[in-house]
């Protein structure tokens, strides 16, 4: 796939496929994305390279979960995260309450998870694999 051909109507999750951390996040957001709003692209994948080239990303420097909506913006850390769930249903959209925190506290805190999730949660020796069923959600 390349950008041109993304879905320009989605938001696109860019996450680091070994982290079992970021692994379960995207279940989470999968499961709550009620309204079919997000795909995911694991930051490893030549998708997921290609996307992070574009919008000026050096992929060297990335350990943290990108949100990339075609066409209009990007964002990183916390304000990916707190986007991502500002964009799911229910009581998710309550989160955006902590952009009221300074972006730089916020993203220390989120690089001190980061550091640490491998340690705290472990590691795949893969990207996962999706079912059937979530193939569709996946771009790469």
């Amino acid at each position: 796939m390349e950008i041109q051909d993304l879905p320009q109507d989605k938001k696109i999750i860019l996450f680091d496929g070994v982290c079992n951390l970021c692994d379960s996040s995207v279940q989470y957001v999968i499961k709550h994305d009620k309204k079919d709003r997000f795909r995911f692209v694991p930051l490893e994948s030549e998708l997921g390279q290609k996307i992070l080239k574009h919008i000026g990303i050096n992929p060297i420097h990335t350990d943290s979960i990108v949100l990339y909506e075609p066409g209009i913006s990007y964002y990183y850390k916390s304000t990916a995260a707190l986007e991502i769930a500002k964009g799911l249903s229910g009581i998710f959209t309550l989160a955006a309450v902590f952009k009221i925190l300074p972006t730089g506290i916020r993203d220390a805190v989120y690089d001190y998870v980061a550091k640490n999730r491998y340690n705290w949660y472990g590691k795949k020796e893969a990207c996962m694999i999706p079912t059937p069923e979530l193939k569709a959600k996946f771009l790469e």
